[in-house]
């Protein structure tokens, strides 16, 4: 299979059965995401317990590459250090923009393509952006 086939598989399998999709009790963070420019919309929940990430869940309206990207992300984000979530984002953001994904978990590449549809990039981004908004709100407003 190459790589194009690839990343079309993946964002159909991720849109269609999105992992980590539905509501959490007892989330510790929260944020909302939208774009106007396609309509997505995400809300995020969050578990943060000493300083790493312990679960991640999402809800919302979106297009399959969003949808795709959240997926993923929330799935790799379990288990990491509040400042490896911050690094995975930034890494992830950078690659959406230029292709390059050295580092990143190999889930996570399969979205390199990304940056060959620059209006679509925002798709792809927002769950990033909407993470880290969330982990700097907590619920209830503590």
């Amino acid at each position: 299979m190459d790589k194009n086939e690839l990343y079309q598989e993946v964002l159909l399998q991720y849109s269609k059965r999105p992992k980590n999709f539905g509501p959490m009790e007892c989330a510790t963070h929260a944020a909302d995401g939208h774009n106007a420019l396609c309509g997505d919309e995400i809300s995020l929940a969050l578990k943060i317990e000493n300083g790493s990430l312990s679960d991640a869940r999402f809800t919302g309206s979106a297009c399959a590459i969003c949808t795709a990207s959240a997926s993923l992300m929330t799935g790799e984000v379990k288990g990491l250090s509040c400042d490896a979530v911050k690094k995975l984002a930034h890494d992830f953001r950078e690659m959406a923009r230029t292709g390059s994904g050295d580092g990143l978990p190999p889930r996570i590449q399969v979205l390199d393509r990304i940056h060959l549809f620059p209006q679509r990039v925002k798709c792809a981004v927002l769950p990033w952006e909407t993470l880290l908004s969330a982990m700097e709100h907590e619920v209830g407003g503590k």
